[in-house]
């Protein structure tokens, strides 16, 4: 990260002018977490004169401040006596939006001492993998030089460990990483929670323009397609070409005002009735079109759709209920899905919402899509 961390340590990088560390102890106080011990040891009074006790971002933050010649996992050792029977170890370059509750359930389940958050890198690949996780959720390999074959996921960072793993500390300064982990993938005591939702870093100058842009101030909507914009087609049925298309009363209103309100707007739609063989690609593809169309005629823009053409047995994993179209959504446009709104028409959408740790709305009898439009434009 030179020349930036020429003045300040990696952590103080300044990203739409505030430090990077800033986002994440943001981030733990929105998680519930009260109380952080920050490792220290490149330019330590940076972040001390920066966050003082903590209170400025309503935590109780204390310090160790050791030589900067110390290795993360000799850092760790040194604060053992401070640190809680379970406790969050974080490394202050990444940043992962969602839920820690998740995270600590899945440890809680598996019952080993420690848990990595691992991103699901096979399907939307960002970097090479260091990591393979079983489906068991059991870390079988963890490869720091990241060339052994089939690794499919990417260690974030986030660990949640019980404080009897310093047991495994030699006397020695050492990394966390290689000497720690690797002895818990031999036990096969080390749990993986695999997650699709990407994470965001400061490891590299390359990777900062999207980390930017993920922190930049924007407001996002992401909408079902039909129940929402449009009338249904019956039960069973499915909208199969253009000339069943009908805008619900008042929806292109609605997106006018969400547009107008400054909101980037999204469409996640199931859209099966090409896996059923009762429509074409082609009459999907004209339906889109023409929709964008009327909706340009009228100051909408999509800012993109994102659609499952899957049937119900195919074992996807974008198929409302389950929530890849809107991993899909915010991985390919850098947004942030818990600051997001999904407004949706039934559970199915409920649910991704909630899996993808997005706040949704359902529209339902006696409130239309402009009731929530007008609710999000005063917001």
């Amino acid at each position: 990260m030179r020349p930036l961390t020429d003045t300040v340590p990696k952590p103080m990088v300044p990203v739409n002018g505030k430090p990077f560390l800033e986002y994440l102890l943001q981030f733990l106080k929105g998680n519930g977490i009260e109380e952080v011990i920050l490792l220290l040891g490149y330019l330590p009074d940076k972040v001390i004169e920066y966050f003082g006790d903590g209170s400025k971002v309503g935590l109780k933050i204390k310090y160790s401040v050791t030589p900067v010649e110390d290795d993360t996992g000799t850092r760790l050792v040194k604060v053992g006596d401070l640190l809680e029977n379970k406790f969050l170890l974080m490394y202050c370059d990444n940043y992962w939006p969602q839920s820690l509750e998740k995270l600590y359930k899945f440890h809680e389940s598996r019952g080993l001492p420690v848990t990595t958050l691992v991103y699901a890198n096979a399907k939307r690949p960002i970097t090479k993998s260091n990591v393979f996780v079983g489906s068991e959720g059991i870390v079988t390999l963890y490869d720091k030089s990241r060339t052994a074959p089939n690794l499919n996921g990417v260690d974030v960072g986030f660990f949640i460990a019980d404080k009897k793993i310093l047991a495994y500390a030699p006397d020695f300064n050492f990394n966390f990483e290689k000497e720690i982990l690797p002895k818990l993938v031999a036990e096969k005591k080390l749990a993986g929670y695999l997650t699709p939702q990407r994470y965001y870093s400061i490891g590299a100058l390359e990777r900062l323009p999207l980390t930017e842009k993920f922190f930049s101030e924007r407001k996002v909507v992401i909408l079902d397609r039909d129940g929402v914009i449009n009338k249904k087609a019956p039960k069973a049925d499915y909208i199969k070409t253009w000339d069943e298309f009908e805008f619900l009363p008042e929806s292109v209103d609605a997106l006018r005002l969400l547009k107008d309100s400054g909101y980037e707007v999204y469409i996640a739609s199931n859209q099966p009735g090409i896996a059923r063989g009762v429509m074409t690609s082609e009459n999907l593809d004209e339906i889109n079109r023409n929709m964008e169309e009327e909706l340009k005629k009228n100051g909408v823009e999509i800012n993109g759709i994102y659609q499952c053409l899957h049937g119900w047995d195919d074992g996807c994993d974008c198929r409302k209920p389950k929530p890849g179209l809107l991993y899909e959504a915010a991985f390919t446009n850098n947004f942030d899905l818990t600051k997001a709104v999904f407004i949706g028409d039934d559970e199915r959408d409920l649910q991704a919402g909630e899996a993808a740790g997005c706040p949704t709305v359902l529209i339902k009898s006696g409130r239309n899509l402009l009731d929530v439009a007008k609710s999000l434009a005063k917001a």
